[in-house]
């Protein structure tokens, strides 16, 4: 393409409306990681393809899109997914100390079978071929490409008024096996989607006094390491 028909593709990027990046922030600062509240309707086909399509509009290294979305509504696939969760939710259990093991026990972590909707999502380290633009010195940068897929369609879910879970505790062999996903693929979520009347007010785990949200201002350092 010759520069003056690059030229011709650049357009105006003015600043949103005040109503416009209101609801982005909205989406932003109301984002719960869903674990119990899903309703179980069935989510409508054109629905589900407008939340793939903002994943599939996430930034990626190399413009190589890494990412693939496996979408699980088979009750049996699910069962199988969720009994893999519970060994390893239990083995989870008992790495923490005693003092914790009560209130980890009494999370709620129901997404799997209560949500109408799992999707996998992966990552394809070989799509961009062996030097990638942008992964030459962090081979890592596929898999972070693909997180970004999974939060622009964390947010998109947000706004049509869909939860979802993000389930990572599992056995990476486990749900390789179920869902028969070949050995060069990286597993990076397991996704629970439905929709949801309810959601937290805060993060469900500082509701419950698991964690709460460190201060921005402890974590924000200026030209150098730890520097004020």
């Amino acid at each position: 393409m010759r520069p003056d028909e690059l030229e011709d593709t650049l357009h105006p990027a003015q600043a949103f409306s005040d109503t416009e990046k209101a609801a982005v922030y909205r989406a932003i600062e109301t984002r719960r990681d869903v674990r119990d509240q899903f309703l179980p309707d069935a989510l409508p086909d054109e629905l589900v393809a407008r939340l793939l399509a903002a994943a599939h509009a996430a930034p990626s290294v190399g413009f190589m899109q890494p990412w693939n979305f496996t979408l699980v509504t088979d009750a049996l696939v699910r069962q199988q997914a969720w009994e893999a969760f519970s060994r390893a939710n239990a083995e989870a259990a008992e790495m923490f100390a005693q003092e914790s093991q009560t209130l980890y026990r009494s999370l709620k972590l129901e997404g799997i079978r209560k949500a109408p909707l799992s999707i996998c999502v992966t990552c394809d380290p070989t799509r961009g071929g062996d030097v990638v633009l942008g992964r030459t010195h962090n081979p890592r940068m596929d898999v972070y490409s693909t997180v970004c897929a999974i939060q622009n369609l964390w947010l998109a879910a947000r706004a049509e008024g869909v939860g979802v879970g993000w389930v990572s505790i599992f056995h990476d062999a486990d749900i390789r096996k179920i869902l028969e996903i070949p050995q060069h693929i990286e597993i990076v979520a397991w996704l629970c989607l439905g929709r949801v009347n309810r959601l937290y007010s805060e993060p469900e785990l500082a509701i419950k006094g698991w964690r709460q949200r460190l201060p921005l201002e402890e974590l924000v350092f200026r030209d150098k390491w730890g520097a004020a």
